[in-house]
């Protein structure tokens, strides 16, 4: 079933990539869709290991709808954030505090943890440094706020969280 599914997802990419129909002309190019089935089916055989242990959750359609939300608020703190970096660049003392932080999040998967992780990384004046096997994930803050684990986790971690639960886990 994960090769069933890793090609599935394999050949949808490459086909959304290429696009090999032409809406003018009304024809495909053939060569193009042939080799992205050969690939797929490459990719399929040789990278089975390395895809998702559960494939059925990609057929999760309530997946996809939490991924479609999760994309406006991701970006909202990214907003957010660059305005604060912004005012801390341009503010005549620069008022920061760097440090690296402990937070701690429930999500379950790797991948998951590791949207997560970049999440954070893509909101300016966070940068994740290491996720530990016990789910504590560090964090450079460039201006830490506080240095509890629980204060840290609810200002910089648990916006993400939530919705991320709903996509992976």
């Amino acid at each position: 079933m994960r090769r069933i599914t890793l090609f599935i997802v394999s050949f949808i990419t490459w086909y959304l990539l290429t696009w090999p129909y032409n809406f003018q002309t009304g024809k495909m190019d053939w060569q193009i869709f042939f080799v992205g089935l050969l690939f797929s089916l490459l990719a399929a055989v040789l990278f089975v290991e390395v895809f998702t242990r559960t494939p059925l959750k990609f057929f999760a359609l309530k997946r996809y709808f939490w991924a479609v939300c999760y994309i406006p608020v991701l970006f909202y703190y990214m907003l957010l954030a660059n305005l604060d970096v912004v005012y801390r660049v341009i503010h005549p003392k620069m008022p920061i505090r760097p440090g690296i932080v402990r937070v701690k999040t429930t999500l379950k998967s790797e991948s998951a943890k590791a949207a997560l992780a970049n999440s954070i990384t893509l909101t300016p004046g966070t940068l994740s440094v290491d996720i530990t096997e016990d789910n504590h994930l560090y964090i450079h803050w460039i201006n830490v706020k506080s240095t509890e684990e629980e204060e840290a986790t609810k200002s910089i971690v648990l916006r993400f969280e939530n919705i991320l639960k709903k996509i992976f886990d």
